[in-house]
């Protein structure tokens, strides 16, 4: 759901006491126009209709209130990131390729929460509630990467899961970032941002020695444990 939605909601809930949700409506509208770091705790006051005091109310400072929306963010991107991996069905290949779509749609449906959530530079120590749904939400990456991991051919040396995880994560982040985000000025491509992710995937799980024409598994059951200097190690 956009905050433009949601805004509309929350002007009305404004005027029964909602002041919380105005101020994160108003941010995110702010985000969406300036980016994270163009606006201050007045600015979002005065689009919220208050008075530069009121958000002190709820909020410590202008990073509390960015954090609080970075947390809901990654709740949403938790929410649409699981709902794609559906644990793997029908088959752990296609499910993988459902996230990384899923990454992408996220970051162009949702620019402002994405901008607040990875381009607003806030501690980690900032919020724990935020590093906590963070954590969530690339979970189900790693849980994703752990699954593929597990049906690398035999006697080829693959990186733990982690690792993976954190290989695919970089690949989905930088085609969001550059490619797939909602503004004018985003580089041209001759594809789509999801062919070029799913190309740069594809080129690296051959490199792992997936077969390349490897669209679908029709057990997808793991084969025997790999050797190599990472064998055993899946997690």
């Amino acid at each position: 759901m956009s905050w433009r939605k949601e805004s509309r909601r929350a002007e009305r809930g404004y005027h029964h006491g909602n002041l919380k949700e105005a101020l994160l409506q108003a941010a995110l509208g702010l985000i969406a126009e300036k980016g994270p770091a163009g606006f201050t705790f007045a600015d979002a006051a005065r689009s919220a209709g208050v008075s530069p005091a009121a958000p002190y109310r709820h909020f410590r400072d202008r990073d509390e209130l960015l954090s609080s929306i970075a947390q809901r963010g990654f709740e949403q991107f938790e929410a649409v990131l699981n709902a794609a991996w559906d644990d793997g069905r029908p088959d752990t290949v296609i499910a993988f390729e459902r996230v990384g779509k899923a990454y992408l749609a996220f970051a162009r449906q949702e620019p402002a929460f994405y901008s607040a959530m990875f381009e607003s530079g806030l501690s980690a120590d900032i919020n724990p509630a935020l590093h906590a749904a963070g954590e969530r939400a690339f979970g189900i990456i790693r849980a994703a990467a752990a699954r593929l991991a597990a049906l690398a051919p035999p006697g080829v040396a693959r990186p733990p899961a982690l690792m993976m995880a954190l290989h695919i994560w970089s690949m989905s982040h930088g085609v969001a970032s550059l490619f797939a985000r909602g503004d004018a000025a985003r580089r041209k491509l001759p594809m789509s941002a999801e062919e070029l992710l799913e190309a740069e995937v594809l080129i690296y799980l051959r490199g792992l020695g997936f077969p390349a024409e490897r669209r679908t598994a029709p057990e997808d059951r793991p084969p025997a444990a790999a050797s190599g200097p990472w064998g055993k190690r899946s997690t």
